[in-house]
């Protein structure tokens, strides 16, 4: 969902600049819940105050849990088929795909360019860092957002 979001609301509608949608992103993913949700609805109060949340929220969640229940009966029904099988998992790595599209074009703007990196390294170092962590020692996600945000504090600012 993020690069769909991302491709409506920076590339055609222009209603958020990359910047903006990366730091709601950064955002949105201290808190818990989906991301999509608390995308649509930034997007939303963004460009039409408390009613364009409301409005975004609904546009999101709504048709999104009425298709879930709707493809949770089917896939329940027809699990078993090889070619539901098969679909999954066909979809599973253009998934991963899609995830990795986004890293790559966050990157940039978070990291710095690659080029610079004797200005950019602390990034790069927390960055680094925080995939170790979460790999090697499975530390919770939130743990590490909210430290990185706090080593921003300190060192970056």
């Amino acid at each position: 969902m993020i690069p769909l979001i991302q491709e409506e609301v920076v590339e055609l509608r222009g209603w958020l600049t990359q910047d903006e949608f990366l730091d709601a992103f950064a955002f949105g993913n201290t808190l818990p819940g989906p991301i999509a949700t608390k995308m649509a609805a930034y997007v939303g109060y963004k460009t039409a105050g408390g009613l364009g949340a409301a409005a975004g929220l609904i546009g999101i969640a709504l048709p999104t849990a009425l298709m879930m229940i709707g493809l949770l009966a089917i896939y329940l029904r027809f699990r078993h088929v090889p070619q539901v099988e098969g679909f999954l998992r066909g979809v599973r790595p253009v998934v991963v795909a899609l995830l990795l599209v986004v890293a790559f074009q966050f990157a940039p703007r978070a990291l710095g360019n690659p080029a610079a990196f004797t200005q950019t390294w602390p990034l790069w170092l927390l960055a680094t860092a925080a995939l170790v962590l979460a790999l090697q020692w499975n530390v919770h996600p939130a743990l590490l957002i909210v430290a990185g945000g706090v080593l921003g504090i300190l060192f970056l600012s």
